[in-house]
């Protein structure tokens, strides 16, 4: 049965609309705890299913091939070093013992799994980078993996399936933690009212300004950068060209993140989570139905033992090393979801003195994540010879 749309021309304006309709669907009820990213894919599946739409075009291959790398450099020049290096030890150590515990999981878990599970290296990578850094870091990693539709799919509905709820327990913890005796007692390392308050208030998630010139130059810049890190990965051996291309992506992004003209454009988080819905979309076109349900199974189990098992581990290093308990919230939300997330719990949890901090680290997480989580992916394929 042929597709009903075919032409150029109608094939762009579906990708366009399929995209505005996940932004537009992500901030209304019930769609809000979704996200952009697996609303797009699953329109893509059933406009491809329903045969309304090609599995695959030539349309589709410029943007899948350039899309995701132009997102990754365009939201990686939001990285801050110097920022970083002005967090004090707790908050940066508890950071850093949540890329620790996912890692961990994730090994321990695609050492016994990822046998049974299509592409299970690749997954396991890919679970690294989006419980460090944010849904972002699995699709860089599945793309510098080469993982199939069906793995990338799959991959995005376990991390919703079971990443979702997570999320929804983490919102609810702030009152958990200052409400529980239980808990103040196990736990009684924490900021005080005080030390949690900022004068004068914070901008989250309040209206910002970015202009056509903004646009202009984070468009060149990305550009850029994906030229520069695309021709530098062919001196390396066919098989790792599409790894490396990622990691000098994500290197030369954070270098140029580091120039103060580079820090005052704005928008980069925004265009560049719209660059990367191009390739989720096509992704979405690109997966066959049956392939998808007969895979997410097994994903979503092996996603839930790297959710509980870096939480465990997470938590029981966090209070080995006395951190207070603030600072371990927005460690575990920006790890397993992003900054943004992770100020939002700061911010319903009124500790106003570190929105900021909950934001720098996720800026952390999301700036190596792409780095470990390819680590692990070829980790795991190395000790199960596959």
């Amino acid at each position: 049965m042929e597709p009903m749309l075919n032409s150029t021309a109608s094939l762009l304006a579906v990708m366009f609309m399929t995209i505005s309709a996940g932004l537009y669907l992500s901030k209304r009820k019930p769609f809000t705890s979704f996200g952009p990213a697996i609303i797009v894919i699953i329109i893509g599946i059933i406009l491809s299913n329903f045969k309304i739409v090609p599995a695959w075009a030539d349309v589709y291959g410029v943007m899948f091939e350039y899309a995701l790398p132009l997102s990754i450099a365009i939201m990686l020049l939001n990285v801050d070093l110097s920022g970083m290096l002005k967090l004090s030890k707790q908050p940066l150590l508890a950071m850093f013992f949540a890329v620790i515990s996912v890692s961990i999981a994730a090994f321990v878990g695609g050492i016994f799994m990822a046998g049974s599970i299509p592409e299970g290296w690749k997954v396991a990578g890919m679970f690294v980078g989006t419980y460090t850094g944010g849904s972002s870091n699995l699709t860089a990693i599945g793309k510098a993996l080469e993982a199939s539709p069906e793995t990338f799919a799959a991959a995005n509905a376990a991390d919703y399936v079971i990443g979702i709820p997570s999320l929804v327990l983490l919102m609810a913890a702030p009152a958990f933690m200052k409400g529980s005796k239980w808990f103040n007692k196990v736990w009684p390392y924490k900021l005080t009212d005080e030390e949690l308050e900022l004068e004068g208030g914070h901008d989250f998630m309040q209206p910002k300004e970015w202009s056509i010139n903004d646009i202009a130059w984070l468009f060149g810049i990305g550009f850029a950068i994906v030229s520069v890190a695309t021709a530098l990965a062919k001196f390396f051996p066919a098989e790792y060209i599409s790894m490396m291309q990622i990691i000098l992506i994500t290197t030369i992004a954070i270098i140029a993140a580091q120039f103060k003209p580079v820090k005052k454009l704005r928008g980069k988080m925004d265009l560049g989570l719209y660059a990367a819905l191009f390739f989720l979309v096509i992704i979405g076109f690109m997966v066959d139905i049956r392939q998808f349900f007969s895979s997410t199974i097994s994903i979503s189990a092996y996603c839930a033992i790297v959710i509980l098992g870096s939480l465990s581990l997470h938590i029981l290093l966090c209070r080995i090393a006395k951190i207070k308990y603030q600072y371990v919230g927005i460690s575990i939300m920006a790890a397993i979801a992003d900054g943004s997330s992770a100020a939002l719990m700061a911010a319903t949890g009124k500790w106003e003195s570190i929105i900021s901090i909950a934001v720098v680290l996720g800026i952390v997480g999301n700036a190596i994540g792409n780095y470990v989580g390819i680590s692990i992916g070829y980790l795991i394929k190395g000790m199960l010879g596959m």
